[in-house]
């Protein structure tokens, strides 16, 4: 039996070694990698060629889509499947931007994370059917790419002149676009826009 390289990266510690214990029950699985950063992953995949990277969506250094996004450019023969523990529709939308080739919420049975790095193994496409039906149902995401940069650093704490430095802009100019995702979104303000962004899963 062939068996199934896995690289899993997850920054909790006790969640990590569960998980890794879960992956190795099954005979035809083998851990050969573990992170707790997203800015880990390339070089832990590059050093031990997995098969299949399973990725929490939330890692600090980058977001797990972002990791799996690199991933994919440096190891395209490394399939990814994303865990999360929210069902944010648009986040399942970043991941197929991504290149994420499935895409699980943390909640779902045990079995069903075995079958769905096999799936992904093979190359089949794995999404959990709660995202799906969210996605469907959601809006689309307004925000211009420079518009989500913005946001993102505004979500961090970043004031105008933080993210103009950042972004090589002006603060006029970060401060238009700011009003404009305000108005975009209908929000009441930056942090009501922020709000909205992150649990439509358009910022991580």
């Amino acid at each position: 039996m062939l068996s199934v390289k896995i690289l899993l990266a997850e920054d909790v510690h006790m969640i990590r070694g569960a998980l890794i214990a879960l992956l190795e029950l099954e005979p035809d699985f083998e851990v050969v990698a573990a992170v707790d950063r997203g800015d880990r992953i390339v070089d832990a995949a590059l050093r031990t060629r997995p098969d299949v990277a399973v990725i929490d969506v939330d890692l600090p250094g980058i977001d797990g889509l972002t990791a799996a996004a690199r991933l994919h450019e440096e190891l395209p023969a490394c399939r990814t499947l994303i865990l999360t523990s929210l069902s944010r529709p648009g986040t399942l939308r970043r991941a197929l931007a991504a290149q994420v080739t499935g895409f699980l919420l943390k909640d779902a049975p045990p079995d069903r994370l075995a079958h769905s790095v096999r799936a992904v193994a093979q190359g089949q496409r794995v999404i959990d059917p709660q995202l799906a039906l969210s996605a469907w149902d959601s809006p689309e995401n307004p925000l211009s790419p420079r518009e989500l940069e913005v946001l993102r650093l505004a979500a961090r704490g970043a004031d105008a002149a933080e993210i103009a430095g950042t972004l090589y802009l002006s603060k006029g100019t970060v401060r238009n676009y700011l009003t404009t995702i305000v108005a975009k979104l209908n929000a009441r303000n930056r942090i009501d826009a922020v709000r909205i962004a992150e649990e439509a899963g358009w910022i991580p």
